[in-house]
């Protein structure tokens, strides 16, 4: 185990490739130079006015000042503000997100075999065959059936009206057409573009109550409508319209039969005190068999570095640790153990403070490069700067094996649990909250959502990789970070860097981003190549964050300062996908429920959108054969949040039948030991466990 520790954190051949892990992008080198000789050389653009400057490195400001210029004709170029650009393309994306939801009523309620990106042209082909129509692929449209060839003015006039109205819908027979061989039918099309694909559902509970509060009667003028068990409505006629009366809760998907995903409750962030002792025993003992005779599987807990490692280093306290896996242990639940390398208390939903080691606070107050700093020079002390995971600058270790060594005194400490199958997973603490990103939002530097956040690379040893990774390009200029990304808590079309076109697309915004990303990415695979090492045989997980306000724009700023370079033309997930594949870890990624109370949180306003991210996410996961663990971001104690979480974990639309391998629920509370809440706590864990669920008359 000495010669495996050795080859991961001091081998001379990792250092050249810290350097060497910012790959070159797909350009020619043609055009890199000239663009190199243009940054150098500036040109000169005449017009009858003046001169205007061009140069790579402020192309966004150029372009504003350039539309202020006249034309060589004398006459002023016309272009709209920028205001009035921006609402349109907002105006695009409202009107492509309700096309979106459309498509997706017609998928799941409707039985259409329509492709992932269709448009109009495939609704209007699907109801039109619906009808009895014919449909070619080039847009040829006839009737399935001849139509009469007696003269026009011997066909017999009828008044239809919705009163009198019951004309049979019309189907084509399956001889009744007849297309070429070159062409393939519209239906095997979307056949073929669907298939293997993941394709997220609006849940029948993904309504707001906003939405709820909207009148439960839709008038229509004219046909029949079916009955329809999802609507459980009742249709009056009166006179020439027709009333629909829409109760007010959609009929609920029946999970019975459906997988078993284990269960997981999250126990209080504050449940061991900073001497590391159970803060009340005998209340957590009541609550736990409280969740025992409920059939939860078991139990999550965070074992924070500041408290078993608080006082010097490689001194370890695992006393309170001990008491409480032992009361687990005796009531036959499992755990899953968190090692938590961060501080808590900085961000939302933090009820205590529990700081990193106090000898580690010494070495920052004479070290402070050893957190991650912003570009104004702020410390953010929650977790250890990535840049040294491979400097001795913690008392003679590098952070690398600080966390080795924990990982290492827990799994010898702890071995009879591990032996019993007691504890099933470890989640490895990879950054801030747990989670696999930088601090790019920290609340206590003023952050506040939908803020884009900012970059945090300027510490001394970021800085240092960075100038290793730019005289390794070949561009030793480039070794900065960008200067036009705006603050925490801009809006990308605000800045140069994330705006439609702006830098981030560019030769040095995507060098930039490329290693920025890298870091993470490497830090990551770093961390778990230690934590497989020393818990060999026991499943290991990484934490993702749901990054997904400014998600329907193209730069996606608020990821690329998290350090997941995914904009709408890369995906970023797939090299995190990479190292998780490698060692064989499992993903736990947040089930954001945001969605459903966008009218409080502002989701259009950020252009936010939970949903496709899950998607792009848990595709990248499952498509790898990763498996998938998740857990609620929100408090959430009625019905409507337990059956959208449902809908999460357990996908009607997955073709494969893929989904969660286990939830954790956010958090352990008297809250939810209150009588009416753990009953319906107990409903969703039955459902989770694939259980029939009877419902009985109040």
């Amino acid at each position: 185990m000495a010669a495996e520790m050795h080859r991961f954190v001091t081998s001379e051949e990792d250092d050249d490739e810290m350097g060497m892990d910012v790959k070159d992008e797909d350009d020619d080198d043609e055009d890199e130079d000239i663009e190199e000789k243009n940054m150098m050389n500036p040109t000169v653009v005449g017009v009858d006015v003046g001169v205007v400057p061009t140069s790579g490195s402020n192309r966004f400001m150029q372009h504003q000042q350039y539309q202020d210029q006249l034309t060589p004709q004398g006459g002023a170029r016309r272009c709209r503000p920028q205001e009035e650009k921006e609402r349109t393309k907002l105006r695009e994306r409202q009107r492509r997100a309700i096309t979106a939801k459309i498509l997706t009523g017609l998928r799941r309620h409707g039985n259409y075999n329509l492709r992932v990106r269709a448009d109009i042209n495939d609704v209007i082909a699907a109801l039109a065959r619906e009808a009895g129509w014919v449909v070619l692929p080039d847009g040829t449209t006839f009737p399935a059936k001849p139509q009469g060839t007696g003269p026009s003015h011997c066909a017999p006039k009828t008044a239809v009206t919705s009163s009198s109205s019951h004309m049979p819908a019309q189907h084509a027979s399956p001889t009744s057409l007849s297309i070429s061989p070159g062409y393939r039918s519209t239906v095997d099309f979307n056949r073929s573009h669907t298939k293997g694909v993941f394709v997220p559902t609006s849940s029948a509970f993904n309504a707001s109550s906003g939405a709820r509060s909207q009148t439960s009667d839709m008038i229509g003028d004219g046909g029949d409508l079916p009955d329809d068990p999802l609507l459980g409505g009742s249709i009056n006629s009166a006179a020439n319209r027709q009333v629909l009366d829409i109760p007010t809760k959609l009929q609920e998907r029946d999970f019975a039969g459906t997988p078993y995903v284990p269960v997981y409750a999250m126990l209080p962030l504050g449940v061991m005190s900073m001497k590391c002792e159970l803060v009340d025993p005998d209340g957590l003992v009541k609550q736990l068999k409280l969740l025992k005779s409920i059939n939860i599987d078991g139990v999550m807990v965070d074992c924070w570095w500041g408290i078993v490692e608080a006082h010097a280093p490689q001194q370890y306290n695992w006393s309170g640790y001990k008491r409480l896996f032992q009361i687990v242990k005796e009531l036959k639940m499992k755990l899953q153990v968190v090692m938590s390398f961060h501080e808590c208390g900085g961000n939302v939903g933090d009820d205590v403070c529990i700081p990193l080691p106090h000898w580690v606070a010494e070495i920052g107050r004479t070290n402070p490069d050893i957190f991650f700093t912003d570009r104004a020079g702020r410390r953010d002390s929650e977790c250890l700067s990535w840049g040294v995971d491979k400097e001795r600058v913690l008392r003679g270790r590098t952070a690398l094996e600080v966390y080795f060594d924990y990982m290492r005194s827990f799994r010898a400490d702890f071995d009879e649990f591990f032996e019993d199958g007691i504890i099933s997973r470890i989640v490895v603490g990879l950054g801030p909250c747990g989670e696999l990103r930088y601090p790019s939002n920290p609340v206590k530097h003023g952050w506040r959502y939908p803020g884009i956040g900012e970059f945090q690379c300027y510490d001394q040893y970021m800085l240092k990789s960075l100038r290793k990774a730019a005289e390794i390009r070949g561009h030793s200029f480039w070794a900065r970070g960008p200067e036009n990304t705006g603050f925490y808590n801009s809006r990308p079309h605000e800045t140069g860097f994330f705006c439609d076109g702006g830098d981030y697309d560019g030769y040095y915004g995507r060098f930039f981003l490329n290693w920025y990303s890298q870091v993470l990415v490497d830090h990551g695979d770093r961390v778990l190549s230690l934590a497989k090492l020393a818990f060999e045989g026991t499943c290991i997980a990484a934490k993702l964050s749901s990054v997904h306000w400014w998600y329907k724009t193209a730069s996606h700023a608020a990821e690329l300062t998290a350090g997941i370079y995914n904009p709408c033309n890369r995906d970023g997930y797939a090299p995190i996908m990479a190292i998780l594949k490698k060692h064989g870890a499992a993903l736990c990624f947040t089930c954001s429920e945001i969605s459903m109370v966008d009218h409080h949180m502002g989701i259009s306003e950020a252009l936010a959108d939970p949903e496709g991210l899950a998607w792009q996410v848990l595709n990248a996961a499952w498509g790898a054969c990763i498996p998938v663990a998740s857990e609620n971001s929100l408090p959430c104690n009625d019905r409507d949040g337990y059956n959208y979480l449902l809908e999460k974990a357990k996908p009607v639309s997955d073709p494969d039948g893929r989904h969660f391998s286990a939830f954790s629920y956010l958090r352990l509370s008297s809250l939810l030991m209150e009588r009416h809440n753990l009953v319906e706590f107990k409903r969703f864990v039955k459902r989770m466990h694939g259980e029939a669920v009877v419902e009985y008359p109040t």
